[in-house]
C-alpha cells in the first residue's frame, strides 16, 4: 500500500514550502494538490493556483511524485494545459502524475467563469473529449479537432514529456461511463466513495464503486495489475482521516481489503475542512508508513 498527502494550494509559499519538503521527507508517495479556481466556502482564501504550486513543490523536492487532485476541463482547455503538464513532467524530472476527473456539475469553478453547468451525460462526453485530446498531443501528435466542446489547431507538445510515451493518468471516476475511461487511457483509478451520513456506510458505497469498476474493467479486456487504484480517504466520509492513528490504520487496512494499491489523506489544517493536528501526521508518517 502507498500512502500520498494533499497539501491544499491555501498557504503562502513561505509556509507551504515547509508542508511538500516535510511530506518527501515523511516518506510518502506522493503528493497532490487540488486544480480549483476556489473551492468550496475556502474561496475567500487564501487560495493558490495549482499548476504554480506544484512547479514550485518540484524544485523543492526530488524523489516524491508530484500530481493535481484533480484537474478537470472545467476552466482548462487542452491545448495550453498540455504546455503546463509538459513543463511540470520537465520541472518534476519525471514525477508529475496527472490526476484528472471530468469536473463538478455546480461549483465555484462554474461559478467564476460564467460557465453553465453541463448535466452528467454531457460532463461525461466533454470530458472523454478533453482525456482524448491531452492522450495525443502529449504523445507527440499535431492535432487538429473542431469537437463539441474544443477545438485545436495543430496543437502540439514539444519537446514532449520527460515521461514516455506521456505523463500517467490517474483518472476520478464512479461511474460506468467515465469507468471505461480509465480503462481505456488512466494507469490508475481515484474515487472519494459516494454521499453516507455514517463510517460504515461511506465505505460500503466504496465497496459497491469497487464492485462496479471490477465488471467494468473485465468487460474492456485490459490487465487488471496494469491500473493503480486510488482511494481518497476525505472528505466524503463524516471523520478525516488523520482524526487519530487508530482510525488512520483502520482505513488503510479496509482499503487494503477491498484491493486498492494507494490511499490518500489531508495535511492537516488549523481549521475547517481537514482541521486536526500536525503531530498525528507525524506519528503516522513515523510509525506507520514504516510498516506499509
Amino acid at each position: 500500500m502507498r500512502v500520498g498527502v494533499v497539501i491544499l494550494p491555501d498557504q503562502r509559499w513561505s509556509e507551504a514550502r515547509r508542508r511538500w519538503e516535510g511530506a518527501e521527507a515523511y516518506g510518502f508517495a506522493h503528493a497532490w494538490s487540488y486544480d480549483h479556481i476556489g473551492w468550496r466556502d475556502l474561496v475567500d482564501g487564501p487560495w493558490f493556483d495549482a499548476v504554480g504550486t506544484l512547479s514550485a513543490a518540484a524544485t523543492v523536492t526530488s524523489r516524491i511524485r508530484l500530481g493535481t487532485m484533480v484537474a478537470s476541463p472545467n476552466f482548462r482547455h487542452p491545448a495550453r494545459f498540455v504546455r503546463e503538464i509538459t513543463t511540470l513532467d520537465d520541472l518534476s524530472s519525471g514525477r508529475f502524475v496527472l490526476g484528472v476527473g471530468a469536473g463538478g456539475v455546480a461549483g465555484y469553478d462554474n461559478y467564476v467563469t460564467g460557465s453553465t453547468p453541463l448535466p452528467p451525460r454531457a460532463r461525461v462526453d466533454r470530458f472523454s473529449e478533453f482525456l482524448d485530446l491531452l492522450d495525443r498531443i502529449l504523445r507527440g501528435e499535431h492535432v487538429t479537432h473542431h469537437g463539441d466542446y474544443f477545438s485545436v489547431v495543430d496543437a502540439r507538445s514539444a519537446p514532449g514529456c520527460v515521461q514516455t510515451p506521456r505523463v500517467p493518468f490517474v483518472v476520478a471516476a464512479t461511474g460506468p461511463r467515465s469507468m471505461r475511461l480509465v480503462t481505456y487511457y488512466g494507469q490508475g483509478w481515484v474515487t472519494t466513495g459516494g454521499a453516507a451520513d455514517d463510517v460504515e456506510g461511506w465505505w460500503r458505497t466504496v465497496a459497491e464503486q469497487v464492485a462496479r469498476f471490477d465488471e467494468v474493467l473485465g468487460a474492456s479486456g485490459r490487465d487488471p495489475a496494469s491500473i493503480d487504484r486510488h482511494l481518497m480517504l476525505d472528505p466524503a466520509p463524516p471523520v478525516y482521516s488523520l482524526s487519530s492513528v487508530g482510525y488512520f490504520e483502520d482505513a488503510v487496512g479496509r482499503a487494503s481489503e477491498l484491493g486498492f494499491t494507494d490511499v490518500v489523506t489531508h495535511w492537516p489544517r488549523r481549521e475547517s475542512w481537514f482541521a486536526g493536528d500536525e503531530a498525528v501526521l507525524d506519528e503516522v508518517a513515523t510509525t506507520v508508513l514504516p510498516r506499509l
